[in-house]
């Protein structure tokens, strides 16, 4: 099967094609208007030799003896069929030799047809005939003659349309090269990409329609890149949080005496608590997988009442004393259940990670271009240096590696603030303890007197947009 024309050929052909159909068409129509003008330019020739003749006195011989002939036309003076006379040749036209040429000009004039067209050995020929004192005097022009120049100039314009035909497919050769060679750079840059090899990237050219393709493929290479770095991670991380219960749960079944039932009961409970924390790991996986994937619903939700939920439900985690610093009057856009678990999270994690009977302030606050959500506990603190790493998965702090937990929940909250387009941070609390804030965008917030009364979701306000 041969294989197809490329872009760039069909490109250029189309371009020659109409190049030649516009060359065709504008010589085929300069050629008409030519050969009409030469037409016409005879025809009033002839017209005026009629007027000449039929106002002068002279006879027939004496009109054609005074006529001057030009070098595509010639007089000539009939009586019948005979010449009396005729304009020499050259420069004229040799019509007293031409017999054949002289008997049809009288059988025209004794049909009565004394102007019009006869077909000779010479071509095409107009003539125009006035009877005159002892014969007839008769002027006849050579179309063939004097479409010469016209002919000529319609071969000059052939040849001249011909070279620039060519030196534009020339040119349209070289231009389409330099036009699709992005486009080959990006084909080649393609191919060379490879799922163990996604470095590679093409250098953007100019400002106009191919750079910004340019630019975009980069940005999607640089998106796919994080994203099969973030799956390789993920797969990393799971696999060696996988290791350590698979090992301990194995471990305690071959060295389980099944003979004795005490030891069973004691495997039997450890294996379920390793399965249930293998549990809590998949569903965190699948949590921060809906979040990754952009699955968040879309309402207006009241940061005050959002406030206090968070606080009624965090009152829920004993040994600490829960308090509301802060309750901002703002409505923004956002999933309201992912914003409730991602503060409650940050609840717990200041829980888990503070002394019993500290207490623990959560508050909200907002200004020009941000909502801060925030937990602030009164305990040890975060290091500055380990701030970076408490929102990577399966990360601890090395201070409390007894604490329980899959060591992705403050990665879900990470992931919740860049799903709302937001991100988190780490302070110190005046006087000692961490101060763990989600920073959201005000982007379409309002204030509670431009909205509506929200209508009661559960223990959350919120308020869905309106639809249709």
């Amino acid at each position: 099967m041969s294989r197809p024309l490329s872009t760039r050929g069909r490109l250029l052909g189309a371009i020659l094609g109409v190049v030649l159909l516009g060359m065709i068409l504008a010589g085929g129509v300069t050629f008409l208007v030519q050969s009409e003008r030469v037409i016409a330019n005879a025809e009033r020739q002839l017209d005026g030799f009629v007027s000449t003749v039929s106002t002068s006195e002279k006879d027939a011989a004496e009109l054609v003896t005074a006529a001057i002939p030009g070098r595509t036309d010639g007089t000539i003076a009939l009586d019948g069929a005979t010449v009396l006379g005729s304009t020499p040749a050259p420069p004229g036209l040799n019509i007293a030799d031409d017999a054949t040429l002289v008997a049809s000009l009288a059988q025209a004039i004794a049909d009565g047809r004394l102007e019009g067209r006869l077909d000779s050995d010479q071509g095409p020929l107009l003539y125009a005939a006035v009877e005159a004192r002892g014969g007839t005097i008769v002027q006849v022009i050579s179309m063939d003659q004097r479409m010469e120049l016209v002919a000529l100039s319609s071969v000059t314009y052939g040849v001249t349309a011909l070279a620039v035909l060519i030196l534009i497919g020339v040119a349209g050769y070289f231009a389409t090269g330099r036009l699709f060679s992005p486009l080959r750079r990006l084909r080649d840059t393609a191919d060379a990409i490879t799922i163990d090899d996604l470095g590679a990237r093409l250098r953007p050219h100019g400002n106009d329609e191919i750079s910004d393709l340019t630019t975009s493929v980069n940005s999607m290479l640089d998106r796919l890149a994080m994203s099969v770095d973030a799956q390789r991670q993920l797969l990393d991380d799971v696999r060696h949080e996988l290791k350590t219960p698979i090992t301990i749960v194995r471990g305690h079944l071959e060295m389980m005496d099944p003979a004795d039932p005490h030891d069973v009961a004691e495997t039997r409970e450890l294996g379920i608590a390793e399965l249930d924390r293998l549990s809590r790991l998949v569903d965190d996986i699948d949590a921060l997988a809906d979040i990754e994937t952009g699955a968040l619903s879309d309402a207006v939700v009241d940061v005050g009442a959002l406030t206090d939920r968070v606080a009624e439900l965090a009152g829920a985690i004993g040994g600490h004393v829960w308090g509301v610093e802060q309750r901002a009057r703002v409505r923004i856009r956002g999933d309201a259940d992912r914003l409730v678990q991602a503060w409650l999270q940050l609840a717990d994690n200041a829980a888990k990670y503070t002394a019993a009977g500290s207490p623990i302030e959560i508050g909200s606050a907002a200004d020009d271009a941000t909502v801060h959500l925030w937990v602030r506990d009164h305990g040890p603190g975060i290091p500055p240096a380990a701030r970076h790493r408490v929102f990577r998965r399966f990360d601890r702090l090395s201070t409390r590696r007894g604490v329980d937990g899959s060591g992705l929940g403050l990665s879900i909250v990470d992931a919740i603030a860049k799903a709302h387009d937001g991100h988190c941070s780490v302070s110190d609390t005046p006087g000692g303890g961490a101060t763990v804030t989600l920073h959201l965008p005000v982007a379409g917030a309002q204030s509670p007197a431009q909205l509506p009364t929200p209508v009661r979701a559960g223990d959350v306000v919120m308020q869905r947009e309106a639809t249709g």
